[in-house]
């Protein structure tokens, strides 16, 4: 129990700190890379305007581009880029070389081609950064070499990530380290609680067996009084509420079972049934049973064998006059799956995983009548959870509840 609730602590603080780390990244990246596209995109609408202005002579050695205002001066000298021209027809008329060297023109008429038949105006392609220009003499397409900023973007990828998790990493070791130290004052609170339950349980044991004794007397003497057969009654409710509630305490020790084995389910169904099955038919239910052979389960027997009496014993008290509970046991995918059904009528369907509750009742007035305790359900849970397991509950129509517990 201790252990599982420092495993969630730890896991709700990695996750919390995890999305933010995991945004503060994506928001890093994802800005970078706007902006970078966006200084591209600039400066290949400035490139191309200087295409249309400056008359370009092909024998003369190319010439830095000049005048690209609010930029480092040495970036007219860095800059690497093509030019493709093409006619309505999107047939090539003409490539514009003079400020690259290792691209030749056939290579650009391929550039250009993929590029007209993405339909775009603007994107990456290769480690080219293209803008489409387009006019009514035709379509000027300019590639902008761009390797290095990609190969820049790539980079602070895969720092912020390898600092992502190197973070993610050295915070996990913290909060496990300090976890404990975090958690003692609800772990003291959860230990005196438990030392209550338990002491208080061994007081009351005294006082309810005086009364239970002394009622015993009592109806000797005064055989069939009301009085005494209600003060007898409420002793054994008494005595078995105070029961469960210290072996509900004991299944949030850290070992609540220390000498678990391995036995078999089915035969402890078995033996566990055969008494619910008779008193099932002695109040006029149809009882029925489906128990799968050689199912094995590492685990404590006795635990084990309590929750299916916990279970049926809830089934027979509360199903309907004449109704139906059923009892399936079987193995799915290498678990155990325990299913207690039967039929009754349930005021609310919505909240029914608050049955696993400590003295939850849907309906009080019935449940005082059938003499349940109201934590039946949370040893369920809570020794299906001690077992690594499971505890649900369902009900598709209001007419049929249905307890699962898988192994």
């Amino acid at each position: 129990m201790l252990k599982k609730i420092q495993r969630r602590f730890v896991l709700a603080a990695m996750a919390a700190f995890g999305t933010v780390m995991l945004l503060v990244l994506v928001g890093i990246n994802v800005a970078n890379y706007y902006r970078t596209t966006s200084m591209q995109d600039q400066l290949a609408k400035e490139l191309l305007l200087h295409e249309r202005t400056v008359s370009v002579k092909r024998q003369a050695p190319p010439r830095p581009v000049r005048n690209m205002p609010g930029r480092d001066p040495e970036a007219a000298f860095m800059t690497r880029f093509f030019t493709v021209r093409c006619d309505t027809d999107s047939r090539v008329r003409e490539v514009l070389r003079d400020y690259i060297s290792s691209v030749d023109e056939e290579t650009a008429k391929t550039y250009a081609q993929a590029v007209l038949s993405k339909g775009r105006e603007r994107g990456y392609y290769g480690d080219y950064r293209y803008l489409v220009s387009r006019s009514e003499k035709g379509t000027s397409i300019l590639f902008l070499n761009t390797a290095i900023q990609l190969q820049s973007m790539q980079s602070l990828l895969l720092v912020s990530l390898t600092i992502g998790l190197c973070s993610l990493l050295m915070v996990f070791l913290l909060i496990l380290l300090f976890s404990r130290r975090a958690m003692k004052p609800y772990l003291k609170n959860i230990e005196r609680q438990k030392r209550f339950i338990t002491d208080a349980g061994h007081e009351l044991k005294t006082p309810i067996t005086s009364i239970a004794t002394s009622a015993d007397i009592a109806a000797m003497e005064h055989e069939g009084d009301e009085w005494i057969e209600n003060i007898r009654r409420q002793a054994a409710r008494l005595t078995k509420l105070v029961r469960d509630m210290v072996a509900l305490s004991r299944l949030d020790e850290e070992a609540p079972f220390p000498e678990k084995g391995r036995f078999s389910v089915s035969e402890a169904a078995w033996e566990t049934a055969e008494s619910f099955a008779h008193l099932a038919k002695a109040k006029g239910n149809h009882y029925s049973q489906s128990i799968e052979e050689n199912l094995m389960l590492y685990g404590d027997r006795s635990a084990i064998q309590r929750m299916i009496s916990i279970l049926l014993d809830n089934a027979v008290r509360y199903s309907d006059d004449g109704g139906e509970i059923q009892m399936r046991i079987y193995r799915r995918r290498g678990k155990v799956c325990i299913e207690v059904s039967n039929t009754c009528d349930l005021p609310d369907v919505s909240d029914l995983d608050r049955l696993f509750d400590r003295f939850y009742r849907l309906d009080d007035s019935r449940s005082s009548m059938t003499g349940g305790t109201g934590i039946g359900l949370s040893m369920v849970r809570a020794i299906a959870e001690t077992h690594g397991g499971e505890a649900t509950v369902r009900s598709d129509d209001g007419k049929r509840i249905c307890f699962r517990v898988i192994l």
